[in-house]
């Protein structure tokens, strides 16, 4: 799909803001995958910074206006680091008298602290859960298809995820990828099948 090769951290919520669904770059964001993000209040995950700009984005959908909407909002990332950045919501529908659902792009701009790098920069051998079980489905032997399978991706999220470890870590390939997961402890040596050094696949 289209939806999960954008780049972009995308999703689709309802009126409400309960997600419909989300593409692998706003799943890995918020340290999971798509399919979880299903239902979840998408300003429980990326917190306003000005609760007033919710209300008047609210009160412009239920007279059925159809602006762009932007929000400046704060969240967790996987690592811990708290990041901020702007979310754009643009009500989309078939026709004028629906109600639209909506389509909600993240644009991060940076960490909470103003001099910090983008995310992952400032601590190379940082994964996250779901980038820990990619690594080991491939120390494993695992092909692109069957990591897709065992962790709830597509085949191209797998990809997306792989892609922004070879940039993070310079690898590049799938087995200077894996040998490097070894060598900053992000896998457990001596272990067979490959584990993550904590199983952190549920948080």
């Amino acid at each position: 799909m289209l939806f999960d090769r954008v780049a972009v951290p995308v999703a689709v919520c309802d009126v409400y803001g309960s997600v419909q669904a989300a593409n692998p770059a706003m799943a890995a964001e918020c340290g999971t995958t798509p399919g979880r993000l299903r239902g979840r209040d998408v300003l429980d995950l990326f917190q306003p910074q000005e609760s007033g700009q919710v209300e008047r984005i609210a009160q412009a959908l239920r007279l059925r206006h159809r602006s762009r909407y932007q929000v400046s909002v704060r969240w967790q990332a996987p690592d811990g680091s708290e990041r901020h950045g702007q979310l754009t919501a643009d009500p989309v529908s078939d026709t004028v008298e629906e109600t639209p659902a909506l389509l909600v792009m993240l644009r991060v701009q940076g960490e909470g602290d103003p001099g910090a790098d983008r995310p992952g920069e400032d601590s190379p051998a940082r994964a996250t859960p779901i980038e820990a079980r990619i690594l080991a489905l491939l120390a494993g032997g695992a092909t692109t298809a069957r990591a897709a399978r065992e962790t709830g991706l597509t085949t191209d999220g797998v990809t997306y995820h792989l892609r922004r470890l070879s940039a993070r870590w310079d690898a590049a390939n799938r087995t200077e990828l894996v040998a490097r997961a070894y060598a900053v402890g992000v896998l457990t040596p001596g272990v067979w099948p490959p584990a993550p050094v904590m199983d952190t696949d549920e948080r």
